[in-house]
């Protein structure tokens, strides 16, 4: 928790009991000030009780002393709380973004000549009720001169809390992905989401809702077909878990349930911390189309080995 940084000892004095302080030596006191300024609950709470045991004629003095302590501190952070409010409110759309980037590469020579560049850009603002989510994807790589994998995505989700861990959300999504057979494909969705965990360790995320998308195959390979479109359901999940101080387990997993072609994706990620906000992450993705264009596989799968920024 965060205080007010102009408290001090002699102000804290001025409005505590003053026959606590007449009775007590001058060292308890001085003790009792010195951890009433770190504004740490736990060293004060500490201090107090080894005053109060030292000093047991002194304990109804030293709980009234206390009390006006905690009251001041409950000020403090009821102060603290609406000045952080009102700094996110008034904040500019370009401030409070926070995010990570993400890079890898591949290159061979010799029996194969492959150049394959991967990259990633994340950012996230939160606001008091609303939380805006970007997301960049690249992956592209060329074998013996041969265009092997070309996908992107760009994708675009508001969430806006209707409780304390319910929400409601958007998503507007992008994508093109030649290999598997697709020129472009547009996704829309809205629906109800749930924070299940939230903490800094441990987090889980689910929602679900109606999707529409549309589809437009490679000419070369459905020149007959045009742009489709279709009604869905979506369904999504984000687990991540710090389960030891440098690394972290995630999991994204999506499906879109549609006539005609159902689309599951997964990527499933452990990342170590280097320090610095720096991070090496060993991922896998797996989407597999039910339904794909001909001549393209049902399942694409990629591992990948990246360096991540936080910012």
């Amino acid at each position: 928790m965060k205080w007010t940084a102009a408290l001090s000892t002699a102000a804290i004095a001025l409005v505590l009991p003053v026959a606590a302080q007449a009775k007590l030596p001058e060292p308890v006191l001085k003790m009792i000030a010195a951890a009433e300024a770190t504004k740490d609950p736990a060293q004060v709470a500490a201090v107090y009780a080894a005053a109060e045991a030292a000093y047991p004629e002194e304990v109804e003095a030293l709980a009234k002393r206390k009390q006006s302590f905690d009251g001041m501190v409950e000020k403090w952070a009821e102060r603290e709380a609406l000045l952080a409010k009102e700094a996110i409110r008034t904040a500019s759309i370009f401030d409070r973004w926070e995010g990570k980037g993400e890079l890898g590469a591949i290159r061979a020579t010799g029996n194969s000549d492959d150049l394959g560049l991967t990259a990633a850009l994340g950012v996230e603002r939160i606001g008091i009720d609303w939380r805006h989510k970007v997301i960049v994807q690249a992956d592209y790589q060329r074998s013996d001169g041969d265009t092997t994998r070309e996908r992107f995505l760009l994708s675009y989700e508001p969430n806006f809390d209707i409780g304390e861990s319910s929400f409601i959300y958007g998503l507007t999504q992008a994508e093109r992905d030649r290999i598997q057979g697709y020129s472009s494909r547009f996704s829309v969705s809205g629906g109800l989401g749930h924070r299940v965990f939230d903490r800094e360790n441990l987090a889980l995320e689910i929602k679900a809702g109606p999707a529409w998308r549309t589809t437009r195959v490679i000419e070369e390979i459905e020149p007959n077909v045009d742009r489709e479109s279709y009604f869905a359901g979506l369904g999504a999940m984000n687990f991540r878990w710090k389960f030891a101080p440098n690394l972290k387990f995630t999991q994204k997993a999506s499906a879109f349930v549609q006539s005609g072609n159902d689309t599951y994706t997964s990527l499933t990620g452990v990342e170590a911390a280097m320090g610095s906000g720096l991070s090496a992450r060993l991922s896998y993705r797996f989407v597999h189309d039910t339904s794909p264009p001909d001549d393209s596989a049902k399942t694409d799968t990629l591992s990948r080995i990246t360096l991540i920024y936080d910012f």
